[in-house]
Formats: structure tokens, C-alpha cells, sequence
């Protein structure tokens, strides 16, 4: 047997927390060492947060950066730490990106993983190749690297390369299996939408079966921004097989056993001599260390339960909001609750997220808004244990009114009226939050925000945005999901099951000006996430009237969007940094 034993450092990281990061990873590598751990490997760029963004134009973030490397580095004594970091080479010419920012960087900066081993720093793995589509943009920030590196730990051939590097049925892992390595070790910082763990999970099973070799893939978790990272780290067999996963959006530190003697040595000539693989890189082998003595009985590995396709969501949307207030520095939430789907769900994800003790709900009743609207805000709060302020807005709705009724003489009343009640909530909300730190969570769908069926400076008005990204049809199944995680009711039935309403003119209903949403929502992901073209949606056997109305209300309210709060990323494509349309743009689809 030649085995060697590897932890994989499943972290919440921080973007621009450099010493927090550090902290978290050095107590991890202790963990690591205390379990005989050869090997730790944390995830990519772990130690800025991820993704960085525009800090990596900052010289002196990426010289931080490094004195924290330095730091963890002297830690490698006994066990090999792989962290993804920025590796900032002075003098090399600039790249792409950093030329526009010469004052501040004066070099050129790689994705990298670094190979820490006898206190020091052995190398840094150069990310090949770096993706530049849906949230990624790589080209702008990093130089491509060019070496595969092969090391021996503890007498393994160990090949180490960062996310998309691993995603090539050509790429890096096979460069570095042909050199000779048992082992590939892959850093990654992906982030999570619905169905990615199959994608995930089924590429890694299919790349060590047709490499012949184990792969461990180690993720981030938590939330950044409008990403959100579930984890579920992976080690896969040369058979393709699932030896180990962690769990999702938890922190962790996965261990496994693995006896490089299940892997045959590489056929040079076998179907892994494909065309190109000059082109990605050179091989290189480094001696860290050699094989070791036995360690006794090999650890059973740990494979953690899958979630409930709506639980992962959940748990993803919750992760995300917990992460952006807190992350943040707020002291707690304000939402304005409706006695609607959206805010109930809303509030419910605030609760489980922060702590019902730092969430306030605000219930701001106009003259149109019916009993049962707060006789169900209340059942809700009740249920949750959150706060439930009243705070009637008729009175200063009148006073709107009056003051504009000048100038607003012989106009019949219209969306005007009805935008003012949102606005006069969205103050009321913002009020709080500047009075008490607080922030104000906004409630609006994504079918709302695809449609513009939501108002400006009003409901669209707070710091973020929790269901963004979840089509209306998807908070319904939601709320109900919520209940049967708790195994009681949560969400009042009469919430999930009354027809949806914003309440701001009499018997007014969301169907008055929008498709049924069971019809809406699936032209909207032909539309909006999957690219449809008119004819294509037609052909699918859409309603034409419902088509051309929500193409033509999905394209008009761009303007909308762009200044909407950020949201947790749920879906394959999300309004943000998905989806990069032009505010002024004539062009109609026909």
C-alpha cells in the first residue's frame, strides 16, 4: 500500500478579510494535523474571498496577501497546506487587465494554488484556464499560467490545478496524469445554482474514470455579493466511484484514505494522448516528501446526505442573506410585510438566516389593504418569533395627495397613486434602517424584476434583495417547503394559497397586468435564461399574447434592474452579473 491521507478545508472565506481568512485556514491545518492529515487543501483564492474583483488592482492588497502566504507557510511542517491565493509577480510585463491600473500594480497577478511544505513556500500552480462567461470574469484580472506540476507527498505523484482547470475533458489533469500523477488535487470557488452539484459531480466521476485516478475537489461555501457557494466537496476513484463528500453549505474538513496502488501507471499512447496537450503546459515534477510510516487502520470515509432539491435552495438562499447582512455589518433586517407570498417567504428565510431576534417586520396598512392581509402578517410573525410593527400609511398617503392635487387637477388616478404607497413604505423602511442599523430587505421576485412589476424607490428600495432570483411559481413551492422542513405550519396555508395581490387599488390582482405566473414564469426562463427566440417559444406552444406582452415588459424594464439591490444567485442565470444587457437598446425581438 502507498496511502496518503488528505484533508480538504471546506471554509466560509471573506473577501478583503486577509487575516480573518489566514486565522481560519491556519486553525483548519491544525485540525489537519491533529487527524495525521499529508496533505490540507483549501479552496480557490480562499485567502482574499472570492471572487476579488477589482482588489486584485490594488498593490497593496496582493502584498498583503502575500505576507499572510508567508504566514500560513510557516505552518507547513509535517503536512502539506494548499491555498488559493493571487500570486502578484513583480516586474513581469502586465497583462491584459492590469495594464489599465500601471500606478497601482507595476506587474502581473495569477489565480494561483499555492504548495506550502518545511515552512515555506515550494510553488504556486498557475491557473491555465480561466473562464471568462456568466459570472466569471478571469481575463480581466489574471495572466494564464503555463506549468502542470506533478509533487510526491508522501511518496504520491500529486497533481494540483484550480476550478476550470479540472472542467476540460483536455486540460491540466490530463497533462499532469500523463506526468505521472496518482492524485489531482483540484481548488475550486463554485458557485452554486440549481442542478449544479449533478453537473459538478458527474464531470468529476467521469474525469477520474477516464484518467484513472483519484480526484479531490475541494469548494468554498457561504455567501458573497449575489453568489452564494455550497461546498459539498468531492473525492472521486479511479473508477469514477464517490468515495467521500462534505456536506452543503457547512463548513468542514473532509478527510480520506486513498492507497495510490489502485492506480496503474499511464498509457502514453492510450486515449489520453489527445491533440493540444502541448499546448497547456509543461509538466514539472517537485519532491516534497516520501512515503511514510503506516498510520495503522485507514479512516472511512464520510459521505454526506444530499438535500431535498427545495432544501438545497433554501438553505442556499438563507446562506446568502445571513452572509451579506452580517458580512456587512449590519446589526439586523427591516422588511415590509404585506400579508403576501413574497414577504412571507422573505421574512421566513431573514429568520432563519439572522435569528428571528434581528429581524423587524413592518406591516403598513393603506385603505386598500384587507383584514386578512394583517390577521395573516400576524399568524406569520406569531409563528416565527419575529417583531410586527404597525404602521399605517392612509394618513400620509392623503397628505400626498393633497400637496399634489394642484397639480395633478383633471388627471384620472393610475399607477401614479399606487406608486406612491410604495414609496411612502420604501421611506418608512429606509427611515428605520438609517435610525437603527438595520437593513432593509426587499421582497420583490424574479418575476417581478424580469416583468418591472414592482416600483421604483419603493418596494425596489433596500439593501438587498433575498428572492431575487426565484421565479413566483418556485416561492410558492418555497413557502410550503418551509413548513414541512419545520413539520408544522410556518407559513400560514391562507398566505401560500390566496391569489397574489400588491393592494393598492381595489380588488386588484397581479394577473390584472401579468400572464398566470404557472404561465409567465416558463417564458421567462425560455426568455430571460435560456435565450429562446420568439418563433422558438411559439413552437414550444407558449401563448402568443402572453409571449409578446412579457418579451415586451421584460425588455423595457432594464432600466429597472440596474438599480434593484443584489440578490442570492438561485438559478442558472440571474438579473446581475449573468445577464449584461444595455439600458438603451431598440433592438425587438419578432
Amino acid at each position: 500500500m502507498r496511502p496518503i491521507r488528505i484533508a480538504l478545508g471546506q471554509m466560509n472565506a471573506t473577501v478583503g478579510d486577509l487575516n480573518g481568512n489566514a486565522e481560519r485556514i491556519l486553525a483548519l491545518v491544525q485540525q489537519a494535523r491533529e487527524r495525521q492529515a499529508d496533505l490540507v487543501a483549501f479552496p480557490e483564492l480562499a485567502l482574499t474571498g472570492y471572487p476579488p474583483e477589482d482588489l486584485l488592482f490594488k498593490r497593496q492588497f496582493l502584498l498583503d496577501a502575500r505576507t499572510q502566504l508567508e504566514r500560513i507557510a510557516e505552518a507547513a511542517h509535517g503536512i502539506t497546506i494548499i491555498v488559493g491565493v493571487p500570486e502578484f509577480m513583480d516586474g513581469e510585463p502586465f497583462h491584459l487587465g492590469a495594464a489599465l491600473y500601471p500606478d497601482q500594480m507595476e506587474g502581473r497577478v495569477y489565480n494561483g494554488a499555492a504548495v506550502l511544505h518545511g515552512g515555506s513556500v515550494a510553488t504556486v500552480y498557475r491557473k491555465i484556464l480561466l473562464p471568462n462567461h456568466g459570472v466569471f470574469d478571469e481575463e480581466r484580472y489574471f495572466a494564464r499560467g503555463n506549468e502542470c506540476p506533478v509533487f510526491e507527498i508522501n511518496g504520491v505523484q500529486t497533481g494540483v490545478n484550480v476550478c476550470e482547470d479540472i472542467w476540460y475533458d483536455t486540460g491540466p489533469t490530463t497533462v499532469q496524469r500523463l506526468a505521472g500523477a496518482e492524485v489531482v488535487v483540484t481548488i475550486n470557488g463554485s458557485p452554486y445554482h440549481q442542478g449544479r452539484y449533478a453537473q459538478r459531480s458527474a464531470m468529476l466521476s467521469r474525469r477520474a474514470a477516464e484518467h484513472g485516478c483519484f480526484i479531490a475537489y475541494v469548494n468554498l461555501i457561504g455567501g458573497q455579493d449575489e453568489l452564494v457557494f455550497d461546498g459539498q466537496s468531492l473525492v472521486f476513484d479511479p473508477r469514477g466511484e464517490l468515495i467521500a463528500r462534505a456536506p452543503q453549505f457547512e463548513e468542514s474538513l473532509l478527510l480520506v484514505d486513498v492507497d495510490a496502488d489502485e492506480v496503474g501507471a499511464p498509457d502514453p499512447e492510450g486515449p489520453l494522448a489527445r491533440p493540444g496537450l502541448e499546448t497547456i503546459g509543461e509538466p514539472r515534477r517537485y519532491f516534497l516528501s516520501a512515503a511514510s510510516a503506516s498510520r495503522g487502520e485507514a479512516l472511512s470515509a464520510s459521505i454526506a446526505e444530499e438535500l431535498h432539491p427545495l432544501t438545497e435552495v433554501y438553505q442556499a438562499l438563507v446562506t446568502g442573506t445571513r452572509d451579506y447582512v452580517l458580512k456587512s455589518g449590519f446589526r439586523g433586517a427591516v422588511i415590509g410585510l404585506s400579508g403576501g407570498i413574497d414577504s412571507a417567504l422573505t421574512t421566513a428565510i431573514a429568520a432563519d438566516a439572522l435569528g428571528p431576534e434581528r429581524v423587524t417586520t413592518f406591516f403598513m396598512p393603506s385603505q386598500y389593504t384587507s383584514g386578512q392581509s394583517w390577521d395573516d402578517s400576524k399568524a406569520l410573525t406569531d409563528n416565527l418569533g419575529v417583531r410586527l410593527v404597525s404602521l399605517p400609511i392612509r394618513p400620509i398617503f392623503d397628505e400626498f395627495l393633497e400637496t399634489l392635487a394642484g397639480e395633478f387637477a383633471g388627471k384620472e388616478p393610475d399607477t401614479t397613486e399606487e406608486n406612491l404607497q410604495a414609496r411612502i413604505r420604501g421611506n418608512l423602511l429606509m427611515a428605520a434602517s438609517n435610525k437603527f442599523g438595520w437593513i432593509v430587505l426587499t421582497t420583490g421576485n424574479k418575476s417581478e424584476m424580469a416583468t418591472g412589476y414592482a416600483t421604483l424607490y419603493g418596494d425596489m428600495a433596500g439593501g438587498f434583495a433575498v428572492i431575487k432570483d426565484v421565479p413566483k411559481t418556485l416561492v410558492q413551492q418555497l413557502a410550503r417547503h418551509r413548513n414541512v422542513m419545520a413539520g408544522r405550519e410556518v407559513v400560514p396555508e391562507s398566505i401560500i394559497v390566496r391569489p397574489p395581490t400588491a393592494e393598492l387599488r381595489p380588488d386588484q390582482k397581479d394577473e390584472d397586468s401579468l400572464p398566470p405566473y404557472d404561465v409567465l414564469d416558463p417564458i421567462l426562463q425560455a426568455y430571460v435564461e435560456d435565450d429562446r427566440s420568439f418563433d422558438e417559444m411559439l413552437a414550444a406552444g407558449m401563448p402568443r399574447d402572453a409571449v409578446e406582452l412579457t418579451v415586451r415588459l421584460v425588455d423595457r424594464s432594464e432600466y429597472k434592474r440596474r438599480q434593484a439591490p443584489p440578490g442570492v444567485k438561485i438559478t442558472r442565470r440571474n438579473f446581475g452579473r449573468d445577464r449584461r444587457l444595455p439600458i438603451v437598446n431598440r433592438y425587438r425581438p419578432s
